[in-house]
């Protein structure tokens, strides 16, 4: 019976330790990240950047009248965004633009500008997502308003809305981290 202990320990023990020397070979290969940049070194990177044909395409954008748009609407929100506070809406499309790749979410109207609203549900929020009409009026709380010289609207990426004095989605935080 001992034996047959051992022979069924011997192979665990073995296959445990390869486990953790392989864990750990992995851990060493990895690079150290360089930390945060200076602002010094952070306008240098972003004055490489632009001149790279991406970031001539953008500041091209930038500067159009779509781009002045877009950039205007997202400023016209900041001061909700930084607060984290309520912001009035109106449905105005159950779907994205086409062509958009930014998951599931709607467009929205908030003090007269359009703004792409996305969320990030679970799937037990889907449904109630789903629910969601034109012309239904939300609140919305969010975090983070960005842009893109593909959209020709600001992406509002949407932590809580409530519809009716009911909340129907809030962002659940990802598990190990932000």
């Amino acid at each position: 019976m001992k034996k047959v202990i051992y022979a069924l320990m011997l192979p665990l023990v073995v296959v445990s330790g390869l486990v953790f020397a392989n864990r750990e070979i992995k851990n060493e290969t990895r690079k150290p990240s360089p930390g945060p940049l200076s602002v010094a070194e952070r306008q240098a990177e972003r004055k490489k950047w632009e001149a790279t044909p991406d970031g001539i395409k953008y500041k091209k954008w930038e500067a159009s009248p779509e781009g002045k748009k877009v950039l205007t609407g997202a400023a016209k929100i900041r001061e909700h965004i930084t607060a984290f506070t309520n912001m009035e809406a109106v449905v105005t499309s159950l779907s994205l633009p086409p062509g958009s790749r930014l998951g599931f979410g709607v467009m929205a109207r908030i003090n007269g500008d359009d703004y792409i609203v996305k969320f990030e549900p679970d799937k037990s929020q889907l449904e109630q997502l789903h629910s969601l009409k034109v012309n239904d009026k939300i609140i919305i709380r969010s975090h983070s308003v960005s842009h893109a010289p593909k959209y020709s609207y600001p992406i509002v990426s949407c932590e809580y809305v409530e519809r009716d004095g009911k909340v129907i989605f809030q962002r659940v935080p990802r598990k190990g981290g932000c």
